[in-house]
């Protein structure tokens, strides 16, 4: 790409839909995350209702994201190196296999033989067992998303690709709140227990991705260079520093089951709504997003998402109804979808063919398993100071983050995706 030449952006609303692959893809990503936010949800009201601790909130994201983040760039190495419609299928049959034991343990019949400590303990090292899984995981679908559509179709793309899996946040928390809510944990799991079988079988119909990258180097020297790529380029890295410290600070899912436990009082039913309130409004704008671009001015527009995103904290904190709440969830889906829209937009612009593996498990121990370390955070810090103090905080933290990054940016990161030179 030359240096003045704009990045090709096709205008059609339906353009990523066109190509077979990439619908594909998008519905076994709508399944399979449909079942896994229905686990995440369940599982952690399970676990609260259970213990009445916040401290075991934080640790149950935090048990998924230590494996993630530790063989994160092992993962991404071997997506480069792999044939990815086989990767996936494998990656789904291990977290099918932990969700089937998961469902075995809350079965009346074994749950005389097993304590509750027991049940719990069970859980969390299956939660570490996905957490391994989901390190193959990100990478493997960073690759194939990129392997599925052409260059000029990225945008429409990410669009379609987050309101599919925002889709499966909406509906999964939703439908695991009820049926939990009616029928008990053990239904739920069941239902968890389908539709990731389901997500393995669409998935089977994928053409075959083979590797484009063959290592000529050690294992070492090729992570480091998927490494160096990633914090030489000004504006990835600046992307996704942003997105790391304002979900530290701003994470606060894990407190949700405590929200509508003891604060709102709605139950495991009020807190299926309220998981998908957040995925709604993040719906919506993708919606919006496959018609208009926010690409004209990524950066400007990514500093105003992520303050919108904060402000819906900080008032959500405050708030004491739960028809507000949902509101102020909604908006916080909305704004976060933005800046998720536009950062995967970069990112898959900025890398090479060869190392889309490799640089998305970089970004991954940045953006994914910032949830649940921010989780770990909230949860750990609301033991101390309370649920509602740590939200707030939460809030007015992600704000500052804001502030200092564009004071410290606004000189070396161009404000116009035209100003930017990738090699693509």
């Amino acid at each position: 790409m030359q240096k003045n030449d704009k990045i090709p952006v096709m205008t059609d609303s339906i353009t990523a839909l066109r190509y077979r692959d990439f619908r594909i893809y998008i519905g076994t990503r709508f399944f399979f995350t449909f079942a896994y936010q229905m686990q995440t949800v369940i599982i952690g009201f399970y676990i609260y209702h259970l213990t009445k601790s916040v401290f075991l909130l934080g640790l149950f994201g935090l048990f998924e994201a230590i494996p993630a983040i530790t063989i994160a760039l092992y993962g991404g190495y071997i997506a480069d190196k792999s044939e990815k419609r086989k990767m996936l299928l494998c990656i789904y049959m291990a977290i099918l296999f932990c969700s089937i034991i998961m469902f075995s343990v809350t079965l009346t019949g074994v749950s005389i033989y097993v304590s509750r400590a027991g049940v719990i303990r069970i859980i969390f090292f299956l939660i570490f067992c996905n957490g391994i899984a989901r390190a193959f995981l990100g990478p493997a679908n960073f690759t194939i998303y990129a392997d599925s559509l052409p260059k000029e179709a990225y945008a429409n793309g990410n669009s379609w690709n987050s309101t599919a899996r925002q889709a499966g946040s909406i509906l999964g928390p939703a439908a695991g709140g009820i049926v939990y809510g009616y029928f008990g944990i053990t239904a739920a799991l069941g239902l968890i227990v389908l539709f990731i079988l389901i997500a393995l079988v669409i998935a089977s119909f994928l053409k075959k991705f083979p590797p484009v990258f063959t290592p000529k180097d050690n294992l070492w020297k090729s992570l480091a260079e998927g490494i160096q790529f990633v914090f030489r380029n000004k504006m990835m890295l600046g992307a996704m520093s942003l997105d790391l410290f304002s979900v530290f600070f701003g994470g606060f899912v894990a407190l949700l089951p405590v929200f509508a436990n003891d604060i709102l009082k709605v139950g495991p039913q009020g807190l299926g709504i309220m998981r998908a309130a957040s995925s709604a409004g993040a719906i919506l704008v993708m919606l919006l997003m496959t018609k208009y671009s926010l690409m004209n001015r990524p950066w400007r527009n990514l500093l105003l998402a992520i303050t919108g995103f904060g402000l819906s904290i900080v008032c959500f904190g405050f708030s004491k109804n739960f028809y507000l709440s949902l509101f102020l969830l909604f908006a916080s889906g909305g704004f976060d979808s933005i800046n998720m829209l536009i950062r995967g937009t970069i990112m898959q612009l900025l890398t090479p063919d060869a190392m889309r593996g490799r640089v998305s498990a970089v970004t991954s121990m940045f953006i994914d398993s910032s949830n649940e370390i921010g989780d770990f955070e909230s949860g750990t810090l609301a033991g101390f100071i309370g649920t509602v103090p740590t939200v707030i905080l939460g809030g007015c933290m992600t704000l500052t983050v804001v502030i200092i990054t564009y004071c410290k940016t606004k000189k070396y990161i161009p404000f116009s995706l035209e100003d930017i030179h990738p090699k693509i």
